[in-house]
């Protein structure tokens, strides 16, 4: 059964550090969506189970962080190295925004982007439209620090709204699109005003003591949101990074990397708090009178307007009682890494199907280069992805959680009609399939039949205890319909 979307709940308060890194949040509660096409939206959006991030940006010239390094905080990935004088903050700002004027993406082809996520089984794309360095990936009204002004030279490029462009490509493919979008922006002065130094990530002035100024900032970027539900065809979700900019003051939880954790006390990394409203609630109003259904994930702000909820760059150890899904670097970082290291395909399929076990959706990233390609490792990971979801996907979609989710090595799943699905998740090394395949906590009924995704053939098996055991042929176990998992169904009873 699809999640019920009842569950308040309070998570992983206290723990200690060696076992932060399974954190989500500080305080991890879900509110329940009303609104009948979105909860009809979100149910069909937990049966497509696997999508695509791309971070993209004037940054992929530098291969940093994305924009972190803007930020005067003192972490790792906040570090500038880059530029001709990165100690002198005024002067690293300026050559950083002056990217704009080289970035010049002329291989930028979203066909075959959309080709080769639809040929691995994805079904969305979450594009950044804007990090928080504030330039726009997209056409806006609203400034000049975008990819088609005429400050940057791939203005001139037909295809220089590339949002537009990227949306279109992935919607030909049948694929769901979505806008990552930034709530604060580091470039507009209604943000950080040029009058104060920024301390941090956050705005650099008291909103509630210059409330004009800030409803300036409000305005802009509810503006900006509406321009990508206005102008670019149909937008299934609305991605909304920096969980700090919200209406009441509260600690967050910004990151999931286990050295980054490693930075504070209690192994959380905390914003200092300041009540930043851009009036999410009548704004979500405005959105959804333009796009109906529309899913909105508003990252790290408890609310009903975290549709569903992110963990970032980790996988939950168990189901979780909420629609989530797992935000995966495919390899190198989340913006551009020269000669990235992407992760091999068994580790890339076994990711999926651990997640979609736990109920989750896997939302994989791959960052395009500044010429606007991708690196091969990215296409020959897809690929990789391509061919077991030939042959196995049928118990991925549309599949719903079966407890206890993963038993040693090997994950479950379960289908509406009854049919029940079982993953046996091969060791590195193990290319042949082995004789037997027990599974210690189902058992089909008599007279079930038994099969493997990928052989036409009803498998021999036999009950044991209360689970159930299943015989592979010798030929089968030599010649596997596919790598890294093989999947046993156990189709229901007529």
């Amino acid at each position: 059964m699809k999640f019920k979307y009842i569950f308040l709940l309070a998570f992983l308060v206290g723990i200690q550090a060696s076992i932060i890194s399974q954190a989500i949040y500080e305080d991890e509660r879900y509110v329940p969506e009303t609104d009948p096409l979105v909860l009809e939206k979100l149910d069909e959006w937990q049966d497509i189970k696997f999508g695509l991030l791309m971070h993209w940006g004037t940054y992929s010239q530098w291969g940093i962080v994305e924009s972190w390094s803007l930020c005067p905080e003192e972490y790792g990935w906040c570090e500038r190295k880059m530029g001709s004088n990165p100690d002198d903050y005024n002067t690293y700002k300026a050559e950083y925004e002056g990217l704009q004027k080289t970035f010049n993406p002329t291989k930028f082809n979203p066909d075959q982007w959309a080709k080769a996520a639809n040929n691995a089984g994805m079904k969305y794309v979450i594009f950044t439209t804007k990090h928080h360095d504030g330039f726009c990936m997209f056409d806006s009204k609203y400034t000049d620090y975008k990819i088609t002004s005429d400050d940057c030279p791939f203005a001139t490029n037909p295809r220089s709204n590339v949002t537009k462009e990227i949306f279109e490509a992935f919607r030909k493919k049948d694929m769901w699109t979505g806008a990552y979008f930034s709530k604060p922006d580091w470039n507009v002065e209604s943000y950080w005003d040029p009058k104060y130094p920024p301390k941090d990530r956050n705005v650099n002035y008291e909103p509630e003591a210059n409330p004009e100024r800030w409803q300036e900032y409000v305005d802009f970027t509810q503006n900006q949101m509406l321009e990508l539900l206005t102008d670019y065809g149909k937008v299934d979700i609305l991605w909304l990074d920096g969980g700090w900019v919200s209406k009441k003051p509260k600690s967050v939880l910004t990151s999931w990397y286990d050295d980054q954790l490693k930075n504070s006390e209690s192994g959380y990394i905390k914003t200092r708090e300041i009540n930043q409203d851009i009036k999410i609630d009548e704004f979500v109003k405005k959105a959804r009178a333009k796009q109906p259904g529309l899913l909105v994930v508003d990252r790290a702000v408890h609310g009903k307007n975290q549709n569903y909820l992110t963990p970032e760059n980790r996988i939950p150890e168990k189901a979780l009682p909420y629609p989530w899904e797992s935000c995966i670097i495919s390899g190198g970082g989340w913006s551009h890494t020269k000669n990235a290291k992407y992760m091999s395909g068994r580790e890339g399929v076994q990711t999926l199907v651990d997640i979609v076990a736990k109920g989750g959706n896997l939302l994989l990233n791959i960052a395009p280069t500044p010429e606007g390609e991708w690196q091969q490792g990215a296409y020959d990971l897809l690929a990789e992805f391509g061919k077991w979801m030939d042959v196995n996907s049928e118990g991925i979609y549309e599949s719903n959680t079966l407890a206890p989710f993963k038993e040693k090595n090997i994950c479950m799943t379960q289908k509406e009609n009854g049919n029940t699905y079982f993953f046996y998740m091969a060791e590195e090394d193990e290319k042949n399939m082995p004789s037997k395949i027990s599974v210690e906590s189902h058992q089909p009924a008599a007279g079930s039949e038994v099969t493997l995704l990928g052989y036409d053939q009803p498998l021999k098996w036999m009950k044991e205890k209360a689970g159930f055991s299943v015989e592979i042929p010798t030929t089968l176990q030599e010649n596997p319909p596919a790598d890294y998992v093989w999947t046993i169904k156990v189709s229901a009873l007529k």
